[in-house]
C-alpha cells in the first residue's frame, strides 16, 4: 500500500512539476509567446516552428492549443495555420520528452535549490518568476526519480505482473488506458514520461507501452477539445482539426504496430528510450503527412463546427479571451479595452439622457433602460473574468491596475444603475404628465450636463493613461460641478419664490436632477484618487485648517499638519 502510494505521490509530483513551468512561462513570457505565434503564420514551415518552440517552452501542448484557439476566434490568424502550429506543439512535446528522459538525477537538487532561493528572496520580481521555473524542472525531474523508486519493489511483485500480462495483446484497451491517463492528469508530457521510467523498470511491457504512448498522443487531443468544450464554434476548430490528425495517426499506427515493433526492439535495446524515440517519430511522421493537408482539415473543422455568433453582440463581452488568463498582464489588457466599451455604453446613455429630457421621447426612454441590461451584462463579465487572475501572482503594480479596473467598471455600473432610474421618474414624472422645464432651468440642467459628459472623456483617459496632471484636472471639474449644482440649485429655489410656474411644477424631479448629476460626477471623478494616492499628492482631509485643498501639488510633506 505504501508503494502505491508513493507511485501516486510522484506522478502528483510530476503533473504539479509541469504546471509550474507552464504557469511561470506564461506569466513572465506569455505575451512574447502570444507575439511569435501571431507573427509566424505567414506560411506552414514558420507555424511549424513557432509551434515547436511555444511548447518546448510550455510543457503543454494543451496551452498551445489553447492560445492557437483563441488567436483563430478573434480573427487573428487562419485555422488552417493554427493547425500547423498545433503539429509543431505535438512534436515540442515529444521533443520535452526525449530531454526529461536523459540522465538528469545531478541537475535536480541544483534546480531545486537555486529556483527556491531566487523565488523567495526576489517573490513579486520579474527574477522570482524564473526561480519559479527553474522550481518547476527540478520538481518534474526529482518527480521522475520518485517514480523510478517508487516502482522498483513493484516490478518484484506477482500481482502487478499479472495484471499488466492481462493489458498485453489488446491494443485497443491500452490506447484507451493511456487517452483515460492524459485527461485525468492534464499532461500528456507526465503519462509519456511515466510509461518509459515504468518501462525502464520492466514494469510495463513495451508490448504495452508502445499502445499507452499512441493513447497519450490521442488524449492529449481529446483533452484540448474538452477544454474549449464551452467556448464559441470557431475557438473549438483548431482542437477538433488537431483530433482528427491524431485519431488518423493513432489508427495507422495501430495497425502497424504489431509489424513494427520487433524491428523496434531491435533498433533499441534500451526500453525508456524505446518509448520516448517512439513518441518523437509518431509525431514527427504525423507532422510530415498532415502538414500538407491543412487546408482541407482546416475546411473540415469550419463546415462541422460553423460560425454561430455575432463577434459584436450587444451586451456580450468582446476582448475578455480566458486564454490570457494565465498571463496576468494581458488579462488586465483585456479586462481594461473591455471596461472601455462598457464606458462608451454609460456615455451613449448619458448623452441620450439629455435628449429624453427635451424631447420627452418615450421610445428612446425604453431604448436607453435596455442599454442599461448590457452595462449590466458587460460588468458582470469583467467582475468574473477578473476573479479568475490569481492575485497571488500579481506584481504590486498589477494589483493596483485590478483594483483600479474592478473600481472603474463598479463605479460605471452606478453610474448606468442612477441614469436609468432618472429615465423612469422623468418618464413618469415630467413626460407622462405633459411637463417641461423653465428656459432657465433646462439651461442649467444643460449646462451641467455637458459637464458630465466631458468629465467622462476625461475619466477614460486618466483611466487608460494614468496621466498625474489629468488626475488633477479631473478633480479639479469636481470641485467646479459641486460649486455649480449649489449655485444652480439656489437659483432654483429664487424661481420657486417668484412663483414661476414651470419651475414650481418640476421643482422635485430638477432637484432631485442636481443631485443625481452631483452623485455621477462623483462616481466618474473618483477614477483620480488612486493615481493622486500613489504619487503623494492627494489629501486626506478638507476641513478647514487641515488642508486648503483637495489635492497638493508639493507632494507627501505639505499634507502634514504643522
Amino acid at each position: 500500500m505504501q508503494t502505491l502510494l508513493n507511485l501516486l505521490a510522484a506522478i502528483a509530483l510530476l503533473v504539479w512539476g509541469t504546471h509550474i513551468v507552464r504557469t511561470g512561462v506564461l506569466r513572465v513570457y506569455g505575451a512574447n509567446l502570444r507575439q511569435v505565434l501571431r507573427r509566424s503564420v505567414g506560411n506552414r514551415g514558420t507555424s511549424f516552428i513557432a509551434g515547436v518552440g511555444v511548447t518546448g517552452l510550455l510543457q503543454s501542448s494543451t496551452a498551445t492549443a489553447l492560445l492557437a484557439s483563441s488567436f483563430v476566434s478573434q480573427g487573428m490568424i487562419t485555422t488552417a495555420a493554427a493547425l500547423a502550429v498545433m503539429l509543431g506543439a505535438d512534436v515540442g512535446t515529444a521533443l520535452m520528452v526525449q530531454f526529461f528522459s536523459l540522465n538528469l538525477a545531478w541537475l535536480a537538487p541544483l534546480l531545486i535549490v537555486a529556483g527556491v532561493v531566487v523565488y523567495l528572496s526576489k517573490k513579486n520580481e520579474r527574477a522570482g518568476q524564473l526561480g519559479k521555473i527553474v522550481l518547476g524542472l527540478g520538481v518534474m525531474i526529482l518527480a521522475l526519480q520518485m517514480v523510478a523508486a517508487a516502482t522498483a519493489p513493484l516490478t518484484q511483485a506477482s500481482g502487478v505482473r499479472v495484471l499488466f500480462a492481462q493489458l498485453s495483446g489488446d491494443l485497443l484497451l491500452d490506447v484507451l488506458i493511456g487517452a483515460l491517463l492524459v485527461v485525468v492528469s492534464y499532461s500528456s508530457l507526465a503519462v509519456v514520461l511515466l510509461v518509459a521510467t515504468l518501462s525502464a523498470t520492466h514494469v510495463v511491457p513495451i508490448e504495452v507501452a508502445l499502445p499507452i504512448v499512441l493513447g497519450a498522443n490521442l488524449g492529449s487531443g481529446l483533452l484540448a477539445l474538452l477544454t474549449t468544450w464551452k467556448a464559441d464554434a470557431i475557438a473549438r476548430r483548431v482542437p477538433l482539426g488537431n483530433f482528427l490528425f491524431k485519431a488518423g495517426g493513432v489508427a495507422a499506427a495501430v495497425l502497424a504496430l504489431p509489424l513494427i515493433t520487433p524491428y523496434l526492439m531491435q533498433l533499441q535495446d534500451d526500453p525508456q528510450q524505446l518509448v520516448v524515440q517512439f513518441h518523437l517519430l509518431f509525431n514527427i511522421v504525423l507532422a510530415v503527412v498532415f502538414i500538407q493537408f491543412t487546408e482541407r482539415f482546416a475546411s473540415i473543422a469550419e463546415r462541422w463546427l460553423p460560425a454561430t455568433r455575432q463577434i459584436d453582440a450587444v451586451g456580450q463581452p468582446k476582448y475578455l479571451d480566458p486564454v490570457a488568463l494565465d498571463t496576468p498582464a494581458l488579462a488586465l489588457s483585456n479586462a481594461a479595452r473591455e471596461a472601455i466599451r462598457l464606458a462608451d455604453t454609460v456615455h451613449e446613455m448619458l448623452i441620450g439622457l439629455l435628449t429624453v429630457l427635451k424631447t420627452n421621447d418615450l421610445p428612446l426612454v425604453e431604448a436607453l433602460r435596455r442599454k442599461d441590461d448590457e452595462v449590466d451584462r458587460l460588468y458582470s463579465a469583467i467582475k468574473r473574468y477578473l476573479a479568475q487572475v490569481s492575485r497571488e501572482a500579481l506584481e504590486a503594480n498589477e494589483a493596483r491596475r485590478w483594483t483600479e479596473i474592478i473600481q472603474f467598471t463598479i463605479n460605471l455600473e452606478h453610474i448606468g444603475d442612477i441614469i436609468e432610474r432618472l429615465l423612469l421618474d422623468i418618464a413618469q414624472r415630467k413626460i407622462q404628465h405633459k411637463l417641461s422645464f423653465s428656459a432657465a432651468g433646462m439651461n442649467e440642467i444643460s449646462d451641467l450636463h455637458v459637464r458630465l459628459a466631458a468629465n467622462l472623456q476625461l475619466a477614460v483617459a486618466v483611466f487608460l493613461n494614468g496621466d498625474l496632471k489629468s488626475a488633477q484636472q479631473l478633480i479639479a471639474e469636481k470641485v467646479a460641478f459641486r460649486e455649480l449644482e449649489l449655485r444652480y440649485a439656489d437659483r432654483h429655489l429664487h424661481r420657486l419664490f417668484e412663483n414661476t410656474q414651470q419651475s414650481v411644477e418640476t421643482s422635485s424631479l430638477h432637484l432631485d436632477l442636481l443631485s443625481d448629476f452631483k452623485r455621477i460626477n462623483s462616481l466618474i471623478c473618483s477614477v483620480s484618487y488612486p493615481i493622486l494616492e500613489s504619487a503623494g499628492v492627494l489629501a486626506k482631509t478638507r476641513v478647514m485648517g487641515e488642508q486648503p485643498s483637495l489635492f497638493n501639488t508639493k507632494g507627501p510633506a505639505a499634507n502634514q499638519a504643522p
